[in-house]
């Protein structure tokens, strides 16, 4: 198993047009297998336009034309990729998915959003994702070659045991698609991440889509990446970039053995 290798994540816009935003897609992963990430990430919802409106009829099964084409994807660059989600058709549910592939193309996991983003802010936004969305059911992690990681989508970010109990099973990476709104972007963003690094001493990646002011729905942007200790080794904007952050594994053994929270930790009392 590396000690280290990079990530790289694809802040980038989705469009109306499906097949455009594949070609961005295309594009953005080239640029960070090029930059040498091994591990790519697109964002959350990335071949729709995020809106309860559009879910169901962009829906795809998952042998569908979009998940071919990020299977082609991981291996045409040779990195695993985290392709960000997409609205996934089963049974007559749509469910927002992220899937997960080797560097071969082989399909190695896929993550339903657990937790749907239904909120309703005074003076801010206003979502329902149940309204059209079903909630998946499971923790998700991935084997690589340097070792395990996890995934969970956006909202998920909000429930501190999930990410307990992914540690648990021993990832050292925590990779988030997600697409947080101009509301809860600058409140709660940065300090979600950098608490679920610090709370179980791993990496946390979080890809967001670029902010697009002509879309219904504004994404924060800010995409980043959090190292053990609660320090960005990777931050963007909120235009269309690619971020690249360095995955140490040492660097994670060293924090957890100056702090060695998960020795002490009295599962008995809570």
């Amino acid at each position: 198993m590396s000690a280290k290798y990079k990530i790289a994540l694809c802040q980038m816009r989705s469009s109306a047009d499906k097949d455009e935003s594949m070609e961005r897609a295309a594009r953005y992963a080239s640029d960070a297998a090029k930059g040498g990430a091994a591990i790519v990430s697109l964002p959350e919802m990335w071949n729709c336009p995020y809106d309860n409106a559009h879910f169901r009829a962009y829906a795809e099964e998952e042998g569908g034309p979009t998940v071919r084409f990020m299977s082609d994807l991981a291996k045409t660059n040779g990195v695993y990729l985290v392709g960000g989600s997409i609205p996934e058709f089963e049974a007559d549910r749509v469910y927002n998915t992220a899937f997960v592939f080797a560097p071969d193309g082989r399909l190695l996991a896929k993550h339903r959003k657990v937790h749907l983003f239904d909120a309703d802010i005074a003076g801010g936004v206003r979502f329902k994702e149940s309204e059209t969305l079903s909630p998946g059911s499971s923790l998700t992690t991935a084997d690589t070659e340097f070792g395990k990681i996890g995934v969970a989508i956006c909202y998920d970010i909000r429930f501190s045991k999930m990410f307990s109990a992914m540690a648990d099973l021993g990832i050292h990476l925590l990779v988030l698609p997600a697409a947080f709104n101009m509301t809860t972007g600058p409140a709660h963003w940065e300090l979600l991440l950098r608490a679920r690094a610090l709370d179980n001493q791993i990496y946390a990646a979080a890809c967001s889509p670029a902010r697009d002011l002509a879309a219904k729905y504004r994404a924060y942007g800010h995409s980043l990446i959090v190292n053990p200790w609660g320090e960005l080794c990777g931050a963007a904007a909120s235009d269309e970039t690619v971020v690249f952050g360095d995955i140490d594994i040492d660097f994670m053994e060293r924090v957890r053995g100056e702090i060695p929270i998960r020795t002490q930790r009295r599962d008995d009392v809570y």
